[in-house]
């Protein structure tokens, strides 16, 4: 064993003696030492504990070892050891066989690698003897425990890198400021390793620490933030009490000085100059501003003007600390233009420690120069209020506004109205006077008052304009009459007698006369049936004139009520009150108004009657019916059989296209030769004629025609029954005379066998049906 060995041994049993009972301490002797780890049979019973005498439970060992090899423990011996080799060592616990080994021969541990306090402070672990032979355990197992031994190797930390605080400006020596703790993760019990120390490297003679508990304190008087307000300490901990050779650490504290208010505000300029170009009321015309040192609400501050101004008033901006000067009454130009006064300054907030011997308040003086500007149009009033009676004709007269141009120059100023606030258009006003008229007649009951704006703009700068609201109240007229105040069910029991009260009626009226509503009501004096009672109070009181009404006989009356109102002119309305009869208790409730629910005098029920209305009205379905079949039956077909031949007189002026052709020709033309040539160039094709077309003109004086057509006329003019409207009326009349003659086949010499119709056949499609109805009746070829 070499010689650091020994001597870290002796130094652990030094540790072991002072750590052990004085009943227990056993003289340092060479002879002992060995005993501290194994028993020998001599002295075996000063260590021996029950069943347990073999070894000792609690060994030391300094932490951070830096030796190469691995560091040595303790020895283990147990009293079945013979020192021949049959027994093991076995170990067992934290660390065994990782940070601890055993020598299983010899029973020494050794420590594997370095051991740091900090990260665990006691391992615990547990030996056993076996037999190397046979394993059998030769004394129970027994734990014991292995202590790290603590060394300085841990410097003091502080929690922050920078500590910031503040201590108010002006304090006295020895005003705490704040206080800074270190920790050593050291062993706080054993030694001075963790004994820390405080003292101050940065930020004398202005700051102080306490060496115990790192509070740092001002160590100078009279420290003013207006001159240095920002200050850097560094404070550092040292271990070991610190004494030479301890470890140390340091951190920076930011103290900034906070501020009190121990500095006046102060005017830097004691005149100030303003021209006014504003002349609005509450305009600023400028600001004025007083220095203070001091920050915050320590440096608020309060402008005022010395006695007081009637025509300018300064307020604070609590923004800006400025003192803004606002008018307070319209300048006036041409009436004066300079003013001068003084502005007082004082703080807000005032510290009773400053105050003595300082006064915290300043003064200026202000002077103030009004500057002629272009003002706008000023109105002689604001606002207008006008009267104006309803129903008042458009183009009246409503009311007059008037403006002017308040500077030297008076321009001319011109009016309107802001159409927006007129939507309507019931207004109108002269550009030149100023004079309002209506452009519509006016309402009250649609609208009582109406509020327009009325501009006034300079003519020579439109820019300068001004609005004034001009309110028009419509006053009332009488010209609407009072009428029901609701509609009323009335009802008059059947058994009801005379002069009993079945309603009261009111009125309203949407007119509103000075004196109030006194409405008047009336009902025609010769009614048999009812009367009313005027109450004085804008109702009345229907009321029965005679008992005994029945169903039956009225079920329901209309009673004209007449309501007049007393204002001028009088105005009166007629409103119909519906009275209905209906039967009711002995109580007057009513039970039924319905007169269909009545027996009538031969027994029949409703239900009877309906059911005998059903039966009329199938029975007239049924004969209406069986009219309009037969009447289908009667009729007859144009043509019943082919050998009854009407005569047709067609007057033919135009070609038609066949029976596919529905567009060929106009109906029209066929009625009035006289527009044929009128018309239209035809799109179908001319077909092959044999005989030439031949036009006859027509007789230039056709006077039967003419004069049966005025006989026609005639009669319709004087026929009572002739609809009141023009109609068209055809009448089948030839006239006498044509050039044509008769066209009719029974004036003909020739039969209609002796004519030959073959002809038609050549004429092309267009006169195919033609051809067919006269040649199919040819007699040679029905042979």
């Amino acid at each position: 064993m070499g010689g650091f060995e020994e001597l870290q041994i002796i130094l652990l049993l030094l540790l072991m003696l002072s750590v052990l009972p004085s009943s227990a301490a056993l003289p340092l002797s060479p002879g002992n030492i060995g005993n501290l780890f194994g028993t020998s049979e001599s002295d075996g019973k000063i260590l021996q504990r029950s069943k347990r005498g073999w070894m000792w439970n609690q060994f030391f060992l300094l932490e951070e070892y830096t030796g190469n090899d691995h560091q040595y423990v303790g020895k283990l011996h147990s009293n079945m050891d013979k020192n021949d080799g049959n027994v093991k060592y076995v170990l067992t616990g934290d660390g065994a066989g990782t940070l601890f080994l055993i020598d299983e021969k010899s029973g020494d541990i050794h420590a594997t690698k370095r051991l740091d306090r900090e990260e665990k402070a006691m391992y615990t672990l547990h030996a056993k003897v076996l037999d190397r032979n046979t394993n059998a355990e030769l004394e129970p197992d027994t734990e014991f425990n292995i202590k790290i031994h603590d060394i300085n190797d841990n410097a003091p930390k502080f929690a922050k890198e920078i500590y910031f605080a503040s201590v108010p400006e002006m304090s006295e020596v020895g005003t705490s400021v704040v206080t800074v703790t270190a920790t050593d993760a050291d062993d706080q019990t054993y030694g001075n390793s963790a004994k820390l120390v405080y003292s101050i490297l940065q930020g004398q003679p202005y700051f102080s620490v306490d060496s115990e508990n790192g509070t740092i304190k001002t160590a100078l008087p009279g420290m003013d933030r207006e001159l240095k307000e920002n200050y850097q300490v560094v404070i550092q901990a040292k271990d070991m009490a610190g004494q030479m050779g301890g470890l140390s650490g340091t951190t920076t504290v930011s103290i900034t000085l906070s501020d009190v208010n121990d500095s006046p505000p102060r005017f830097a300029n004691r005149k100030t100059a303003f021209l006014s170009t504003s002349t609005d009321i509450g305009g600023a015309i400028g600001r004025i501003k007083a220095d203070d040192p001091d920050v915050g609400h320590n440096a608020e501050m309060e402008y005022s003007i010395v006695g007081g101004h009637d025509i300018f008033n300064i307020i604070t901006d609590q923004t800006t600390q400025e003192g803004v000067i606002i008018i307070k009454k319209a300048l006036d130009y041409e009436s004066k233009r300079d003013y001068e006064f003084r502005v007082e300054v004082k703080n807000t907030y005032l510290d009773a420690r400053f105050i003595h011997g300082l006064q915290f308040k300043d003064y200026a003086t202000v002077k103030v120069t009004v500057e002629d500007v272009d003002e706008p149009p000023v109105f002689t009033r604001n606002p207008y209020i006008i009267e104006v009676h309803e129903d008042t004709a458009a183009g009246s007269f409503v009311g007059v506004v008037s403006a002017r141009d308040p500077d030297a120059d008076n321009k001319p100023v011109k009016y309107s109205i802001d159409r927006h606030t007129d939507l309507e258009r019931l207004f109108n006003i002269d550009s030149v006077n100023g004079t309002i008229t209506t452009l519509k007649a006016l309402d009250r009951e649609m609208s009582k008052w109406h509020n327009i704006s009325v501009v006034a703009t300079e003519i020579n700068n439109p820019r300068q304009t001004t609005r004034v609201p001009v309110f028009i109240k419509v006053l009332d007229v009488n010209d609407n009459a009072p009428e029901f105040a609701m509609s009323y069910d009335t009802f008059v029991c059947e058994n009801v007698k005379a002069g009993q009260l079945i309603q009261t009626i009111s009125a309203v009226d949407t007119d509103e006369p000075l004196v109030g509503h006194k409405f008047v009501f009336s009902i025609s004096a010769t009614n048999p049936n009812f009367t009313i009672v005027d109450r004085e109070d804008n109702t009345a009181n229907i009321l029965t004139r005679r008992g005994g009404f029945s169903r039956r006989e009225m079920s329901m009356y209309f009673l004209p009520v007449v309501i007049s109102d007393n204002d001028y002119p009088i105005q009166s309305s007629t409103s119909t009150l519906i009275v209905r009869v209906c039967a009711c208790d002995s109580r007057g409730n009513m039970q039924s108004c319905n007169p269909e629910v009545l027996p009538f005098s031969d027994g029949l029920t409703t239900g009877a009657l309906v059911a005998i209305l059903l039966c009329v009205i199938i029975l007239l379905m049924i004969v209406v019916l069986f009219a309009a079949l037969r009447r289908q039956r009667k009729k007859e077909p144009l043509i019943i059989s082919k050998e009854d031949v009407r005569d047709n007189v067609v007057s033919y002026n135009d070609e038609g296209g066949g029976e596919e052709d529905t567009q060929a020709f106009d109906i029209g033309t066929l009625r009035n030769p006289e527009v044929m040539d009128a018309n239209k160039l035809r799109r179908d094709i001319i077909p092959e004629m044999l005989f030439p077309f031949r036009r006859t003109s027509p007789i230039k004086d056709n006077t039967d025609v003419r004069d049966f057509i005025n006989g026609r006329l005639q009669e319709n003019d004087s026929d009572p029954t002739a609809p009141p409207y023009d109609s068209l009326a055809t009448y089948a009349y030839e006239g006498s005379g044509s050039l044509a003659e008769s066209l009719s086949s029974l004036e003909s010499a020739a039969t209609e066998g002796d004519q030959d119709y073959d002809y038609l056949s050549n004429w092309g499609p267009q006169f195919k049906k033609l051809a067919e109805m006269y040649i199919g009746k040819s007699p040679d070829r029905e042979t």
